[in-house]
C-alpha cells in the first residue's frame, strides 16, 4: 500500500490507490481540515505536495476550476498545489498540510 506523510506534523499512514488524500487520512483516524464535506469547492483542504506529485492522480478540469475561483488564476501555475479532496493516491506522497491531526 502506498504511503502518505504530512509535514510539518510528520503524520503518516497507509493510503489504498485511488483514494483521496482526505478519505486516506480520515480512515487512518487523522481529522483534515474541509468546508464543502469534500466536493472541491472550498479549497480548505489544500495541500502542497512536497514529493511524489507524479504518484497523485492528475488534476480535474474541476478541482482546476476551483483553485481558479478560489485562489485566483496564478494558483495553478505551481503544479504542487492540490485539494486533498480530488487528488487520489497511486503510490508513496509527501505533502504539507497545516492542521492535520488526530481524530
Amino acid at each position: 500500500m502506498p504511503r502518505v506523510r504530512i509535514e510539518p506534523s510528520n503524520v503518516e499512514f497507509e493510503a489504498q490507490v485511488g483514494e483521496s488524500l482526505v478519505e486516506a487520512a480520515e480512515r487512518a483516524g487523522f481529522y483534515w481540515p474541509v468546508g464543502c464535506a469534500r466536493k472541491g469547492e472550498c479549497s480548505n483542504c489544500a495541500c502542497d505536495v512536497i514529493s511524489g506529485i507524479g504518484r497523485l492522480s492528475a488534476m480535474g478540469r474541476y478541482e482546476r476550476a476551483n483553485l481558479i475561483r478560489q485562489r485566483g488564476p496564478r494558483s495553478i501555475e505551481d503544479p504542487r498545489l492540490r485539494f486533498g479532496c480530488q487528488a487520489r493516491v497511486q503510490g508513496d506522497v509527501v505533502v504539507y498540510k497545516r492542521g492535520v491531526e488526530p481524530l
